[in-house]
């Protein structure tokens, strides 16, 4: 049996709600009962991306952290056309990674809709109005630039 992590707005680490020692990550929960999947690192880009797709976000962009950081395999960079875009992307995103891997993610900024984080584990997501994401530039920070890939050769 899985541990229970419940559903917040704050991204803290949530001791109590930690799984046993002998128990599977929730993030990887499989019960072919109900039909939840195995979130695999690239299951979850899928999901992401589809989801995304199928709220019409605008310029997704998906980049590769392995090997770069520890906080996750995958940075998904996403914008919506307003606020209440941006909040009804998040929402959908973490109901149907609920649904489809049994996976609750940790949310912030939905409240406001100009920027929502949201923290599956192993994919990270970005929805920004675009007018938050062009101030932040959040995608050039972790993208190579063409300069720098260009010197490697």
């Amino acid at each position: 049996m899985c541990g229970v992590i419940q559903e917040d707005d704050d991204l803290s680490p949530n001791t109590s709600a930690a799984p046993a020692a002998n128990d599977a990550p929730a993030r990887h929960h499989i019960d072919g009962a109900s039909g939840v999947k195995q979130a695999t690192s690239d299951a979850l880009l899928g999901a992401v991306i589809a989801s995304l797709e199928d709220d019409k976000a605008e310029e997704v962009v998906q980049i590769d952290l392995r090997g770069k950081s520890e906080m996750g395999d995958w940075m998904v960079v996403a914008s919506g056309r307003s606020s209440r875009q941006v909040g009804a992307i998040a929402e959908n995103l973490t109901d149907r990674l609920k649904q489809e891997f049994g996976l609750v993610s940790k949310v912030e900024g939905k409240e406001t809709g100009d920027w929502v984080l949201i923290d599956t584990g192993d994919i990270i997501v970005h929805v920004f109005r675009p007018e938050v994401r062009e101030f932040y530039q959040l995608e050039k920070m972790w993208m190579p630039s063409p300069s720098a890939a260009e010197k490697f050769r």
